[in-house]
This record gives structure tokens, C-alpha cells and sequence, in this order.
């Protein structure tokens, strides 16, 4: 999949870009229509007070151990970490019983030294959402990678780049982790597409830095939520 490398902590404007991934516990569908109306409430509340921008994706059906996604994105200093977790698990404590957070996938925006000239397809995290579907996955390179040379590193970048770039209709945001979870980044695409996003994933298997790939699993696949996100927790019952 993507092929990220570290970023130049000088050039880097630091933005944490969190995503939540949400299973539905058995207590909740055993609730009445106003009783889940009611914890799909307080739940997308605590996600509103707690960051700055959010967005709701289901992801019932893509996979089979959750049920939503929730990306939230957080403006602030160096304490903003440390305000936003507060108020995340302070906000979700009253519905724990109900919904579970199964994963988490978090990081920091950065600028990568292989795209110089910026990114006219890069994802804005405090922009409305630019497709219908998000693809959030982590990211770890092999120790061989960063014993490699700086300039032979660069090379194999700027093919990957290249093949990146002939695919158009997919914004990319990367995320830097290193040292902040098990995994070194966190890779998110956007696209109104799943058949184009694919073909992009085969064309940067077939680049040169792929090798140099240790772990990039699980994917998660995520269906956008209009309106207030209570959506996200009611939709897939309704459906079943």
C-alpha cells in the first residue's frame, strides 16, 4: 500500500488526526428505539466536545468486529494530545456499557521529504469530508529501510510517488506514530471509488520500495454518515 517515510520534525505542522474504531455491545440492541436514540446521542456528542472537527463512517459489513469509525481531528499545541484524551474518554465513559472502542488508529500530520513541492490531493482533516468512502490502515517499514542511504531511499520514493499520482480521484493523508503506537504511521485515503482505490494498491505493490514493507493490516473501510452520526449506530439494525 502507501510507502511513507519519516518527516522532517523542522518543517512539520503538528495536528493530531485520531480514528476510532466502534463495536455495538449486545446491551445496546437490547435497548428500545428511544433508549439507542438516546446512547447514539450522547455518544456523537462526546466525540463533538472532546475534537474539533468529526466525521461518522459505518464500517458494518466491511468488516465483521465493528461497526462505525469515527475520525476526529484536534488544532492545538503540544498539550493537545493530552486535552483531547481527556475529554474522550471522559465524554465516552456514560455509554461504555454500550459501545465498545475496538481499536484505535492515531497520529500526527507531518510533511514528507520526498514531495517537496506539496500535494494538491492531500486530505484537509478539518475540511467536510471529499468522498464517500475513507481507507484507514497502519503502516510499519523494515528495519532495512532506514539503513538505507538517504539518496537511494529518495529513488525509490519518486517512483512511487509517480505511480501514486497517475491514479487520480484518491486523496491520501498520512499520519506520523512512530514511538506513539505498536505501528510508525497511519494511512488514510479518501475516494468515490473502492475498484480505483484497489487498482492504486496493486500498482504501489509493483513499486520497488514495497519490499521494504513490513506490516500495513488491518484495513479498515469506512462508509460515510450524513447528518448527526446517530445514524451510524442505528443504520446497520435497520438494514439487517
Amino acid at each position: 500500500m502507501s510507502d511513507p517515510v519519516a518527516p522532517d520534525p523542522r518543517r512539520s505542522a503538528r495536528t493530531l488526526v485520531h480514528f476510532g474504531v466502534f463495536s455495538l455491545e449486545r446491551r445496546f440492541w437490547e435497548l428500545d428505539e428511544g433508549g439507542q436514540a438516546d446512547v447514539a446521542g450522547r455518544w456523537a456528542g462526546a466525540f463533538r466536545a472532546a475534537a474539533d472537527t468529526v466525521r461518522f463512517y459505518r464500517t458494518f459489513g466491511q468488516r465483521e468486529d465493528s461497526d462505525a469509525l469515527v475520525w476526529c481531528s484536534v488544532r492545538g499545541d503540544a498539550e493537545a494530545p493530552a486535552r483531547f484524551f481527556q475529554a474522550y474518554a471522559g465524554g465516552l465513559q456514560p455509554v461504555r456499557r454500550y459501545v465498545r472502542l475496538a481499536g484505535a488508529l492515531w497520529g500526527l500530520t507531518g510533511e514528507s521529504p520526498y514531495a517537496r513541492d506539496g500535494s494538491a490531493r492531500g486530505i484537509d482533516p478539518f475540511g467536510p469530508p471529499g468522498a464517500r468512502y475513507v481507507v484507514v490502515y497502519p503502516f510499519v517499514k523494515t528495519p532495512g529501510w532506514y539503513a538505507l542511504p538517504d539518496e537511494e531511499r529518495r529513488r525509490m520514493m519518486s517512483e512511487h510517488i509517480r505511480v501514486g499520482r497517475a491514479h487520480t480521484g484518491i486523496d491520501q493523508l498520512l499520519l506520523y506514530a512512530t514511538g506513539l503506537q505498536d505501528h510508525e504511521f497511519v494511512v488514510v485515503y479518501e475516494t468515490d471509488d473502492l475498484a480505483a482505490f484497489s487498482d492504486l494498491v496493486g500498482g504501489l505493490r509493483r513499486t520497488e520500495a514495497r519490499g521494504y514493507t513490513l506490516r500495513d493490516t488491518p484495513v479498515h473501510v469506512g462508509v460515510l454518515v450524513e447528518g448527526d452520526g446517530a445514524a451510524t449506530l442505528a443504520r446497520p439494525r435497520q438494514e439487517a
